[in-house]
């Protein structure tokens, strides 16, 4: 792979966030084995093949890494959740310079097709095919805090807890680390007196659209944001469909497209 390929799909602010989160590479005591590939070049294939869809073996000639190594420290760095800590340290930039809305935050859902395996279940919006959800929640501005997944036949609902427990403390512009939006809005899935409750106990608001009494648009001007972040990632084809069968690797897809989402915010 051309120095310049990888800088451009690993930008320098990029790679040193990632330095910091990275495992030391595992030494061999007996010595000798090829030279292994660098780090920088590595990330740039898996992202590579992130966004463009394209499977291991389809790497482009030259790209440095084979498919094979490029999966295996994949596999080796998801295990060691990486790709977690990477977006956290993200945030944290965003934080400390000011750029995140803690004032309203916005959660939702949206299902992809998926093969057999965990995390997959008959897709009621899509004739009982097997599929996966991906959840997330957003601040203001759609950046997102917090994201998970589930088979496809989970209740939204259900996934409202998980994810705000799964919100970290992020560094703020001034003053303690902040984990609790003002407020919360969500459609009508997670119209539920429990979860209300759940979340006035935090001292969160719940705006929640009710059944039978709201508009389906009535949170509209404030939720449009999360269906727009939900738009984001399908730059990253990879996420189209989920081809594969173990859910940590699908999470990970998931969590280097929300920190592409969130880096991109840091170098405009």
């Amino acid at each position: 792979m051309t120095a310049g390929l990888v800088e451009r799909m690993v930008p320098d602010g990029l790679w040193e966030l990632f330095e910091r989160v990275v495992p030391p590479a595992a030494e061999r005591p007996q010595g000798g084995g090829r030279r292994r590939h660098g780090g920088r070049e590595v990330l740039a294939a898996i992202i590579f093949v992130a966004t463009s869809g394209c499977t291991w073996n389809q790497l482009p000639p030259g790209f440095g890494p084979s498919g094979v190594t490029a999966f295996r420290r994949f596999a080796e760095w998801s295990e060691a959740r990486v790709w977690a800590k990477l977006h956290r340290l993200v945030l944290d930039e965003l934080g400390t310079r000011g750029e995140l809305d803690w004032s309203r935050c916005a959660i939702d859902s949206v299902s992809v097709r998926a093969l057999k395996g965990p995390m997959t279940g008959p897709n009621p919006t899509d004739r009982g095919k097997s599929g996966s959800k991906i959840h997330l929640i957003v601040e203001r501005n759609g950046l997102p805090l917090s994201i998970g997944i589930s088979a496809a036949n989970l209740h939204d609902s259900q996934a409202l807890i998980p994810l705000m427990r799964g919100i970290p403390p992020i560094r703020s512009r001034f003053g303690p680390r902040r984990r609790r939006p003002a407020k919360l809005h969500a459609n009508k899935g997670y119209d539920f007196d429990h979860l209300r409750n759940w979340l006035r106990r935090r001292q969160i608001v719940p705006r929640i659209a009710r059944r039978g009494i709201e508009a389906s648009d009535r949170l509209g001007k404030h939720r449009w944001v999360v269906e727009r972040t939900m738009s984001w990632p399908n730059g990253c084809r990879r996420m189209h469909s989920r081809y594969k069968r173990k859910s940590e690797h699908f999470l990970a897809f998931v969590g280097i497209a929300s920190t592409l989402i969130c880096y991109r915010r840091i170098t405009k």
